[in-house]
């Protein structure tokens, strides 16, 4: 562990309440905060239900609100302290956001005791593709490349 111990419980903490709330509110029971240099940058719940999008878990939501906070789509210098281990769509976006840290409280066996079991998410990427249940196919047309093409071919592009 490279973080100090007295902060990474408050801020752990502050995770759990953001959860606990979400809770009361008809949420589900997630919450996340990012926090630069000792400062709290954005935090985030899940709002999957709520907003009918399945991609509004609290990491995710802490990492769009910290981004527009910062105004770049790179946390680097940042830690993620959540409620619980992070699923793998947002360990991802933790990954894309180049986070320095995930720091987390409940494991996915809590989790899963609550009725979020992603085991099965975790399993999934271990399996050929030939044996999941969600069908992904290549259809490569002539154009395939084309926005690539015009991405390496555009000047002012952001590096990413």
């Amino acid at each position: 562990m490279t973080g100090d111990l007295d902060n990474d419980t408050a801020w752990l903490a502050r995770a759990v309440e953001l959860a606990t709330a979400n809770v009361d509110d008809g949420g589900g029971p997630f919450g996340a905060v990012i926090v630069q240099d000792g400062k709290l940058v954005a935090f985030g719940q899940n709002r999957v239900t709520r907003d009918l999008d399945p991609t509004a878990h609290a990491e995710v939501m802490a990492i769009r609100a910290a981004c527009t906070a910062i105004g770049s789509f790179s946390l680097a210098g940042c830690s993620l302290y959540t409620s619980c281990e992070p699923c793998p769509l947002c360990l991802s976006a933790s990954l894309w956001a180049r986070l320095d840290r995930v720091v987390y409280a409940a494991d996915r066996e809590d989790a899963a005791r609550g009725g979020f079991d992603d085991r099965e998410f975790y399993e999934l990427f271990d399996r050929p593709r030939s044996e999941w249940s969600l069908e992904i196919d290549n259809l490569r047309p002539d154009n395939a490349s084309s926005p690539f093409d015009a991405w390496l071919a555009h000047e002012k592009r952001t590096a990413y």
